[in-house]
């Protein structure tokens, strides 16, 4: 990413709307999961210590390629934070219970072919793997330029693209679902061409209404068949 996203992230990631709501769908699909997990690309660690502090039966591990978000994802999370690549995940066969990638596989620096070998990997025979990707190509937009994301996809695609790697057991869900038309309006409508990121602090009053609109989809009985993002979870055969 544009090194300026980092410090956006690491402002917003705990108290932003839609990194809430991100991360409460993270630690739900982790809710079965006993032992090891790791966050793959895990950014300036906020999802490891929301992790950490609900969690704390969990031996939670951060792998990140900058070195500077990395320092600082060990300092917030207090949890052991590898240097290095999805493309080359630097632990050993069958290491982890769990791994979390949300918002990775999308990134121009990654080869999602690459890094799916490398979580198969790296899970332990019948593991989870959790994905999180940005939905539909049509949607790509400034924000995409400045956190260097090559690749929106479908529900679809993202469950073709664990299938061809070899994964089972795939759920792939649109969340995000009721506040796709706002995100319509700002990034095709309203959005310039300059360089800009949705990463922002928001009026307390407006962050509160879309955190609200997101729990109220989580609670539906069933995932609507669109969204602003995919969440796909996997098993390891």
């Amino acid at each position: 990413m544009e090194p300026a996203e980092y410090a956006l992230m690491d402002a917003a990631e705990d108290r932003m709307w839609w990194y809430r709501a991100l991360h409460a769908r993270l630690l739900a699909s982790l809710q079965p999961i006993r032992g090891t997990v790791l966050d793959a690309g895990c950014g300036t660690g906020g999802f490891l210590a929301y992790l950490r502090a609900r969690r704390p039966d969990l031996m939670a591990t951060g792998l990140e390629y900058n070195e500077a978000a990395a320092i600082r994802a060990q300092a917030k999370s207090g949890a052991a934070v590898a240097r290095g690549s999805a493309n080359a995940v630097p632990f050993a066969d069958g290491r982890f219970d769990a791994i979390v990638s949300a918002d990775v596989l999308c990134h121009g620096a990654v080869d999602p072919a690459a890094a799916l070998r490398e979580f198969r990997r790296t899970l332990k025979p019948g593991g989870r793997l959790i994905v999180n990707m940005p939905a539909y190509a049509w949607m790509l937009s400034a924000h995409d330029r400045q956190v260097h994301n090559a690749r929106r996809q479908t529900a679809g695609a993202t469950a073709a693209m664990l299938r061809e790697a070899g994964f089972a057991a795939i759920r792939a869900r649109y969340w995000n679902s009721l506040l796709l038309p706002l995100m319509i309006l700002q990034r095709k409508v309203l959005a310039s061409d300059a360089a800009s990121s949705d990463v922002a602090p928001f009026p307390p009053w407006l962050d509160t209404i879309l955190h609200a609109t997101t729990d109220i989809e989580r609670r539906l009985p069933l995932a609507l068949p669109f969204g602003g993002s995919v969440l796909a979870i996997a098993e390891k055969s």
